[in-house]
């Protein structure tokens, strides 16, 4: 298939009205009028075309919708791998691995920077029940001790760019080959998701977050502020692109999403005096809830103020999706 290029006119743009302010999804919400705007930019200004090939042709701004499909994963303090806890994926468990899925709308300017408003859904969790065979003088038996487990499901919203540098970098308006069909890119973006850590404890699902189980809130402990379970995280990643027909285009991404937040499985510093749960004013089912979750060790058990967590690192999750998008505004040769 060769894909011609033919440029008309100038494009004319419009005045832009000033970004929304202050709330966060505003500011998302300002991300889908920019791409509402260009939507107006293509409609409006019959302006620049390229011919996809003899059938087909592009204005400048082409929109894309779609949906994908796939897994998400985490990595925590909780489970890992034999030794001592490694960075990145040299410490993940990919039997921990959920499915995830998502729709998203996108507009993309000459094949090369693209805006992307993205939804996204799915599941994260950690046992540290997984080291379970791991040999007795091994370091990692400690978190298998440890004995703490979480879930937790997630809902994301995100504003992304693409970058696609086949595109970026090479004026194929002035080549006679054909661009190719598939397009590598990378991209990075702001989002805004929720999460709230679980645990299961003989069958039966506890939110964390509002058991302190690290003394979050206590007096006692003014450092340790209770988390969020509404924040900002900073989404990058790549993924590669390939046009599978003139409407329908097919993706497979890796989306890495950096946290600020060391409690998205509810541990990160050190075990506190089961005490200090009544002393701090739960009571009831919040309190047995706290003193059986806070600590489940198994033998031998470490003491008040031992290690539980480790704050160095903050946690952070990712998906990899397959995507189907169906290519909007793309008009046929009359």
């Amino acid at each position: 298939m060769v894909k011609k290029r033919l440029i008309c006119s100038k494009i004319e743009i419009p005045p832009f009205n000033e970004f929304l302010k202050d709330d966060l999804m505003k500011r998302l919400i300002c991300g889908l009028s920019l791409v509402i705007l260009f939507s107006g930019l293509s409609l409006n200004a019959s302006a620049q075309y390229y011919f996809y090939n003899d059938s087909y042709y592009d204005k400048p701004v082409q929109f894309e919708l779609g949906g994908s499909i796939g897994f998400m994963n985490c990595l925590t303090d909780l489970g890992g791998k034999k030794g001592i806890g490694k960075r990145f994926i040299k410490d993940l468990n990919f039997g921990n691995n959920n499915l995830a899925g998502g729709v998203y709308f996108s507009a993309l300017y000459k094949y090369a920077i693209g805006l992307r408003l993205e939804a996204a859904f799915g599941k994260v969790s950690a046992d540290d029940k997984v080291l379970e065979s791991v040999p007795a003088g091994d370091i990692a038996k400690a978190r298998y001790n440890r004995n703490l487990n979480f879930q937790s499901t997630i809902s994301e919203f995100s504003l992304i760019t693409e970058l696609h540098p086949l595109f970026l970098f090479i004026d194929w308006e002035s080549r006679d080959e054909s661009p190719p069909n598939f397009s590598p890119y990378f991209l990075a973006g702001v989002g805004y998701f929720s999460f709230n850590p679980q645990a299961n404890i003989n069958g039966r699902l506890v939110d964390l977050q509002p058991l302190s189980t690290e003394g979050q809130g206590f007096k006692e402990y003014p450092d340790r502020k209770p988390y969020k379970l509404k924040q900002v995280n900073f989404p990058l990643g790549v993924g590669l692109k390939y046009e599978l027909s003139s409407l329908i285009n097919l993706r497979g991404e890796f989306v890495y999403r950096i946290l600020n937040t060391d409690y998205l499985d509810d541990v990160s510093t050190n075990y506190i005096d089961p005490a200090l749960f009544a002393s701090n004013g739960l009571t009831g089912s919040r309190l047995n809830n706290a003193l059986l979750l806070h600590d489940r060790q198994l033998e031998p058990l470490t003491g008040i103020g031992s290690k539980r967590g480790s704050p160095a690192e903050k946690d952070g999750f990712f998906s990899f999706n397959l995507k189907i998008g169906l290519a909007i505004g793309r008009e046929r040769v009359r």
